[in-house]
């Protein structure tokens, strides 16, 4: 066996949450409970991940897992905190604390299931609520279920109009006990429902064990979140796998109303009606087969940052404090840069009148060389966007689509090599609202099918509102002409967020997605990774 390396992990844990009893804060429903998992980095607590937002109950099991990576030689401090979420913004100032939980990984695994009262500030309870945390070892199963399911003659459980169904997937665990891992949407009034089709790890269902019992329960929806049991039945991933070749059917049972009625056989029939199985294919097997991921940084000129005179500038040069465009290229850079094996990266700007002609630009080089915009590593970047500062005069507008479409040009040629060898980023730092906003949207929905990532960090005091619309975390971006992206490629943050804290709090924020949106792209268009071929 290979021996591990000094900070290489163990393994990677899976932590699944649920709580009971927690505090009702709403007036007219139940809570809307999110669970936040914070990591001890150097003394300062680092978000690292958040839970689905479960609505309308005291007793949530969230079936968003915090995926981390276990090192057995270190004290590894984690931090729990739940939270009544009242609106969509991911500050947590006006969203009410139900109470948190601190202890170790160490802990965690040891003791699995962990569950412990949930603690307000110092040692007060937060009255009888309880976390309980489940931790298993991630499966190196590498197959992802394509499912879609129907039922038909449903119980109806409700009086005027009938059941609202949904399917709730129910893992077992090392301890006995069943959490819940997968739901389905709600498909409103029907007996006889058929769900959308939906993506899910076959490790996250069995942990690795494909003949492992899985409980499915169907429940009528109830909007203040005491869902009705309409009944259960139990499979496992094999059996569902062979819906691949053949219609799988099992009857829904309702296990109290079975032992109360004599003809009683069950409250439905559900079929699996598709199962596609695929193999995943992770960011690291992309990076092994020789991905270069292709940064380029695009640097916002308008008059709207105060003239680089003005230590009020947003781009002011001072010695002994980096302006934010600096530090944002930092952070960012010294992070990617390891992905791209030439080092070299173009550096554009916008919105500025350049010379000879001093004329307003929205896409050119920093180093004012448009034949050559490559700067040499993260500092080469720096040294030119410090000279550029000097030399162009800031104007406007802040238009966006002219650089997207610049290096979509290039991810287009990429894509037509159909292999997994070149990827792009684009860091976009600006200060301010977007001017040509439908043409940026369009040029973000063109660039969706390309492999292709745009990362946004917003500087200074500006509202940065509409920047949301952007980065569709609730649904993939549409344009004005009814056109729909493929997927999501922006990640937007402002760096006010982080402009107290590590760099890397930055890095990590935006850089959070990328991955995915790798493997993504490759996966939608059905490509492999390739073999590095050592030189």
């Amino acid at each position: 066996m290979a021996k591990r390396l000094a900070g290489e992990p163990v393994s990677r844990i899976e932590i699944l949450v649920s709580c009971k009893s927690l505090k009702d804060k709403d007036f007219l429903s139940k809570s809307d409970p999110c669970c936040i998992l914070y990591v001890d980095k150097n003394g300062e607590w680092l978000e690292r991940g958040r839970t689905e937002i479960v609505k309308n109950t005291v007793n949530p099991n969230f079936t968003q897992a915090f995926l981390v990576e276990y090192f057995f030689e270190e004290t590894q401090r984690l931090r729990f905190a739940v939270y009544d979420i009242d609106n969509k913004s991911a500050k947590l100032t006006d969203d009410d604390f139900l109470g948190g939980l601190e202890c170790t990984l160490g802990e965690v695994v040891a003791a699995s299931p962990l569950t412990k009262p949930l603690l307000l500030k110092g040692t007060k309870t937060a009255g009888k609520g309880t976390i309980t945390l489940r931790a298993h070892e991630v499966s190196r199963l590498v197959e992802t279920l394509l499912l879609q399911f129907t039922a038909t003659k449903l119980e109806k459980k409700d009086f005027i109009s009938k059941s609202d169904p949904f399917l709730e997937f129910n893992r077992l665990m090392p301890d006995g006990q069943y959490q819940a891992v997968h739901r389905t949407e709600v498909v409103k009034n029907d007996l006889n429902p058929k769900w959308r089709p939906f993506e899910v790890k076959a490790s996250r269902l069995c942990g690795g064990n494909m003949k492992a019992p899985i409980r499915v329960d169907v429940y009528d929806y109830e909007d203040k979140g005491a869902h009705d049991l309409i009944g259960s039945f139990e499979t496992t991933v094999d059996e569902m796998m062979e819906g691949a070749s053949r219609e799988v059917r099992w009857p829904v049972v309702n296990l109290k109303k079975k032992a109360k009625k004599k003809n009683y056989e069950n409250s439905g029939i559900v079929s699996l009606i598709s199962c596609k199985v695929s193999k995943d294919h992770t960011f690291l097997d992309y990076v092994f087969g020789g991905l270069q991921i292709n940064f380029t940084v695009g640097v916002d000129f308008t008059a709207s940052n105060g003239n680089p005179a003005s230590p009020q500038s947003l781009h002011h040069m001072n010695a002994h404090q980096p302006n934010h465009y600096i530090r944002a290229i930092q952070s960012v850079g010294e992070v990617i840069k390891d992905y791209d094996s030439d080092q070299m990266f173009p550096a554009l700007g916008y919105g500025a009148k350049i010379p000879p002609h001093m004329e307003v630009s929205h896409a050119f080089a920093l180093n004012f060389n448009a034949s050559n915009p490559f700067c040499s590593g993260v500092k080469g970047v720096l040294d030119a966007y410090t000279a550029c500062v000097e030399r162009v005069e800031l104007y406007g507008p802040t238009n966006f689509a002219p650089i997207i479409l610049h290096v979509a040009q290039f991810a287009a040629a990429a894509q037509r090599e159909q292999a997994a060898k070149n990827y792009f980023v684009l860091l976009m730092i600006t200060d301010g609202v977007i001017s040509d906003m439908p043409e940026t949207v369009r040029a973000i929905v063109y660039a969706s099918a390309l492999p292709f990532s745009i990362v946004v960090v917003g500087v200074g005091s500006a509202d940065f509102k509409a920047m949301d619309a952007l980065d569709a975390d609730n649904g993939l971006l549409k344009d004005d002409r009814g056109n729909t992206a493929r997927r999501d490629i922006v990640q937007f943050v402002p760096f006010r967020d982080y402009e107290n804290s590590l760099t890397e709090g930055l890095s990590k924020q935006v850089l959070a997605e990328i991955p995915d949106q790798v493997c993504q792209y490759y996966k939608l268009n059905n490509i492999s990774p390739g073999i590095r071929v050592d030189k």
